[in-house]
């Protein structure tokens, strides 16, 4: 069960991307990084995340991107991020990286048998951010593949989009999708789609997922110095 101050949690995903002599060490560390991130004090939650290469879902690994998805149980433990042993030892290996700092404000589903995610922050206007993730079922793995990327390719000219990156933990069985959004309206607007409609009629009908999450988020000010 997750300990955190539901009042309090944050999250951050970081996007670590790494120059050709680093991308082995990189994918090393999906293994060899995991002790020292669990180390990080105030973390209640992390994934170390592979990415998808090309526009939103693929299938195709991107050796150069690595993601770190964090809660962090309150604002104080979270501000320590940057000087931690984790966050050190990816800094000094990449080329470049950027964190966004969310506020969750909607979850549902599981991600490992929990939902490490608390709606603890409220909407009203501006950008919002989604993750979405799903472990397919072995034998609906081919009608996965063969529809999904079509949704992808259809999010590439979606309006309002501002950034997506597919995510996960093992390729084609774990599967999981950032997406940042000018407003929750344009976001409504592509999930109304008749393509992406199409795709989620076909997973509930055929039961594709044996494990889903959807969230959305608020990006939340870096500096912690709102006062809440």
């Amino acid at each position: 069960m997750l300990e955190q101050n539901q009042e309090k949690a944050v999250c951050s995903i970081t996007f670590f991307e790494y120059g050709t002599g680093r991308r082995r060490w990189a994918f090393n560390q999906m293994r060899l990084a995991l002790e020292p991130i669990k180390k990080i004090k105030g973390i209640v939650f992390f994934k170390l995340l592979g990415t998808g290469g090309g526009f939103g879902f693929s299938l195709k690994p991107d050796f150069r991107t690595y993601a770190l998805l964090i809660v962090w149980k309150d604002r104080s433990a979270a501000k320590n991020y940057t000087l931690s042993e984790a966050y050190l030892r990816f800094n000094t290996q990449c080329k470049s990286n950027f964190t966004y700092w969310m506020g969750c404000i909607q979850s549902h589903g599981t991600w490992g048998g929990i939902n490490p995610f608390t709606a603890n922050h409220s909407y009203t206007a501006g950008p919002v951010m989604v993750i979405t993730r799903a472990r397919l079922r072995l034998l609906k793995i081919g009608r996965f593949l063969r529809n999904v990327p079509a949704a992808s390719r259809s999010a590439e000219k979606a309006d309002g989009l501002i950034f997506t990156k597919g995510i996960g933990e093992w390729p084609a069985i774990e599967q999981a999708t950032f997406s940042y959004w000018e407003s929750l309206k344009k976001m409504q607007s592509f999930a109304y789609t008749e393509e992406h409609k199409r795709i989620i009629t076909l997973v509930k009908k055929d039961n594709w997922y044996k494990e889903e999450l959807f969230a959305r988020f608020v990006p939340i000010d870096p500096a912690f110095d709102d006062g809440s």
